[in-house]
């Protein structure tokens, strides 16, 4: 047993964890409040917690003629999101120097603050991930599923919203 533990003090790492746990917990607690308070008819939760998380801009690399991007740019929008679009022909070169491992490709990418976004990820699944930061390079809707964000078409499927590392391990985060 270490000495920390015999004197009943706990380790300097130890307190560390409970404040930063501490820390997380007012957070979303100070979020979900404000969150409930706020609440209106017509408003996303997702838009008023981009509102109060004070989320940086958001940078969408898409072909210029994708229609579902430009759809899925404007729900981002509508959510609270600052976006700002760069046009490319040919974006898979910035997947791949973004580090978007080939199974999650999607019709676009985005950058926000040091996260990847892949595709048609809900806006609720961003404020997420900006929220409890995970030590991942970012999610990804892969493919294009009906009744995503940008996608709607009067069908839905069930997809997953995968998280996805530097040497590509993907891991589910969502579920919709």
């Amino acid at each position: 047993m270490s000495q920390s533990k015999q004197s009943g003090a706990p380790s300097s790492a130890d307190s560390k964890n409970r404040l930063l746990l501490a820390i997380t917990v007012f957070v979303l607690l100070a979020v979900a409040g404000t969150v409930a308070w706020r609440r209106a008819p017509g408003h996303d939760v997702a838009q008023l917690a981009v509102a109060d998380l004070k989320i940086p801009v958001m940078t969408v690399y898409k072909s210029p003629s994708c229609v579902c991007c430009g759809k899925w740019i404007h729900e981002m929008r509508g959510n609270g999101f600052r976006v700002d679009v760069v046009d490319q022909i040919d974006v898979t070169p910035t997947k791949h120097q973004l580090g978007v491992p080939d199974a999650a490709i999607s019709c676009h990418t985005a950058k926000i603050g040091t996260y990847v976004i892949e595709g048609h990820v809900p806006a609720a699944d961003i404020v997420r991930l900006l929220a409890e930061q995970p030590a991942v390079v970012g999610i990804a809707a892969p493919g294009m599923p009906s009744g995503a964000p940008g996608m709607e078409n009067g069908t839905r499927d069930h997809y997953t919203v995968v998280s996805f590392d530097r040497v590509g391990t993907m891991t589910a985060f969502a579920s919709h």
